[in-house]
C-alpha cells in the first residue's frame, strides 16, 4: 500500500504545483482587467454561462497582453518612443523611494534578458560553508573590480542557493582554482537542489 501511495504522490503532486503555479500567474495577470472585459462580453448578445464567461475573459486578456507586449518592444525602438521612454526612465530615477526600486529591478532584468547570457550558465562545486565540504553554485560573472584590487586577486561571483528553495542563497567570491567546474545543465543543477539531492542529474555522455 504503501508503495503504491508513494507513486500516486508522485504522479500527483508535481501535476497539482504546476496547475497551481499557472493559475496563480494567470489569475495575477488578469486580474486587474477582469471587470472591465467580463462587463465588456456581457452586453454581447452572446450569452455565456459565468465559468465559460471568465475564462474567455483570461483568455482574451492573456491575448491581449501578448500583443501590447509586442507593439511596445516595437514602439520603443522607433526614435519618438526611445525619447519618450528615457525621459520617463530619467523621472523615475529621480522620485525618493521608487527609484531605488526602479532602478534595482532594471538592472536584475537587463543583467539576465540582455546583457549576459552567460550568467547562471556554469555550474560549479565551491567549497561552503568552509575548505572540505562542497556545495553546488552558479557562476553569475566577474567579480568587480574593486573586491579583486582588494585582495590583489581575480576573483569570481558564485551564487550559492538553499535546498529546497533555490531563490534564496549566498554570493561568494571565490579565486579561480578554488572553484570545480562541472559539465552539468543548470537545469539539471537545479532538480538537484530543490529535491534536496533525491533528483540526481544523468552523466553527461560529452
Amino acid at each position: 500500500m504503501k508503495k503504491y501511495f508513494i507513486t500516486g504522490l508522485v504522479i500527483l503532486l508535481p501535476l497539482t504545483l504546476t496547475i497551481f503555479i499557472v493559475t496563480f500567474v494567470v489569475n495575477f495577470l488578469t486580474k486587474p482587467f477582469m471587470g472591465f472585459v467580463v462587463e465588456i462580453l456581457s452586453k454581447t448578445k452572446i450569452h455565456l454561462h459565468p465559468h465559460l464567461l471568465k475564462y474567455g475573459s483570461q483568455i482574451l486578456i492573456l491575448i491581449g497582453l501578448f500583443i501590447c507586449t509586442v507593439l511596445l518592444g516595437i514602439f520603443a525602438r522607433w526614435f519618438i518612443f526611445k525619447a519618450l521612454i528615457k525621459t520617463s526612465d530619467k523621472i523615475l530615477h529621480k522620485i525618493p523611494l521608487v527609484n531605488k526600486v526602479y532602478k534595482t529591478t532594471q538592472d536584475i532584468v537587463k543583467t539576465i534578458f540582455v546583457t549576459d547570457k552567460e550568467s547562471f550558465k556554469q555550474v560549479v562545486m565551491a567549497p561552503f560553508p568552509h575548505a572540505g565540504l562542497y556545495c553546488i553554485g552558479f557562476v553569475t560573472r566577474k567579480s568587480p573590480d574593486t573586491c579583486c584590487k582588494a585582495v590583489n586577486k581575480d576573483l569570481i561571483s558564485v551564487f550559492i542557493p538553499t535546498t529546497p528553495n533555490p531563490t534564496t542563497g549566498f554570493l561568494i567570491l571565490y579565486k579561480k582554482e578554488d572553484l570545480i567546474f562541472l559539465k552539468m545543465k543548470t537545469e539539471d543543477a537545479v532538480k538537484y537542489i530543490v529535491s534536496c539531492g533525491v533528483i540526481v542529474p544523468q552523466q553527461s555522455k560529452n
